[in-house]
């Protein structure tokens, strides 16, 4: 096959098995404050201690300073986001909502910063075959443009709910598919042979809740998706670099190129479209939300729950 070796049909079934997992756990945490706790805070504890020392040390496929920091950054969001979601006190603090786009900007650095580094290696690295070259500064680059055109974040809020999701109104579908694009490729590049379950069903697994379960909430799910994937893949590496469910890339640098080329084409068209909006519409990205015609956007701001001072207005006007 063009981007990946040949796929049996028993790892094109655990792919499916993964991809319901992943979808599974997130709903689980979504209705549940103990079993996020104990998922995202207990077992992780656990896993520092007992496990993670012996399965992700260095030359293993895990091992790298890139898999250590991005499985702590995911639990760091999980545990940021329950803090803002449970606790209204601290959803209120003028500064908490800068936090969202903080750790999604960290997380789209660490992996700009490792595509980079990989564009100059060749060969095995750390457990993983490594084919660098122009691909990873394209996607690199690609990475730069999906981080600044995150916007909106101010009128991120808490759902009243059961669920107590985090929305994010001004996160559009495109910008969604851009970022998929792109970490895909990101995987596709550094850590080929992992691409068939960490780039295509990790990023499927937030994206589908996003489309068709709770709307709007793509950070939260990507989160806690992400977050689970790290923790089970450093502490079973083997299963996505040498178990019989285990997909080798094809490592062909045309596909490399083309997927990298996507990748940046499409976070390209975002920027040029966000661009346009900010000047024609006279809004400023880093206060205001950007997308408020699309019909998207007031549909998810439609839930958003009145301020105090916009219900006293509602009160008013209904007695009047």
């Amino acid at each position: 096959m063009f981007l990946f070796d040949s796929i049996p049909w028993y790892s094109a079934l655990m792919w499916f098995v993964v991809l319901g997992a992943l979808i599974g756990l997130n709903e689980l945490v979504r209705w549940s404050k103990k079993a996020a706790i104990a998922l995202f805070i207990v077992l992780p504890i656990i896993l520092t201690i007992f496990v993670w020392p012996h399965t992700a040390s260095a030359g293993s496929s895990t091992g790298t300073w890139f898999h250590w920091v991005k499985v702590y950054s995911a639990l760091a969001g999980c545990i940021g986001f329950m803090l803002i979601r449970y606790n209204p006190r601290i959803a209120a603090m003028k500064y908490a909502l800068w936090f969202p786009p903080a750790i999604l900007a960290l997380n789209i650095a660490e992996a700009v910063i490792r595509d980079f580094q990989v564009s100059g290696m060749h060969g095995m690295v750390d457990g993983v075959f490594m084919v660098g070259g122009s691909w990873n500064v394209m996607n690199g680059i690609a990475g730069i443009l999906n981080l600044v055109t995150i916007c909106g974040w101010a009128g991120i809020f808490i759902t009243r709910d059961r669920f107590q999701d985090m929305v994010w109104p001004d996160m559009m579908w495109f910008w969604v598919i851009a970022y998929d694009l792109w970490n895909f490729a990101y995987v596709y590049n550094c850590v080929g042979d992992h691409a068939f379950y960490a780039g295509a069903a990790l990023l499927i697994s937030c994206t589908i809740p996003a489309f068709f379960l709770r709307k709007g909430a793509w950070l939260q799910h990507r989160a806690h998706t992400l977050a689970f994937w790290m923790m089970f893949t450093m502490a079973v590496p083997s299963f996505v670099s040498d178990s019989k469910f285990a997909v080798d890339a094809s490592h062909n640098t045309t596909a490399l190129f083309l997927v990298s080329l996507l990748s940046l084409l499409a976070n390209i068209a975002v920027v040029v479209y966000q661009v346009r909006v900010i000047v024609t519409k006279k809004r400023n990205p880093l206060r205001d939300e950007l997308f408020v015609e699309q019909a998207s956007y007031q549909q998810l701001a439609a839930e958003r729950p009145a301020t105090a001072g916009e219900a006293r207005t509602s009160e008013a006007a209904a007695a009047v």
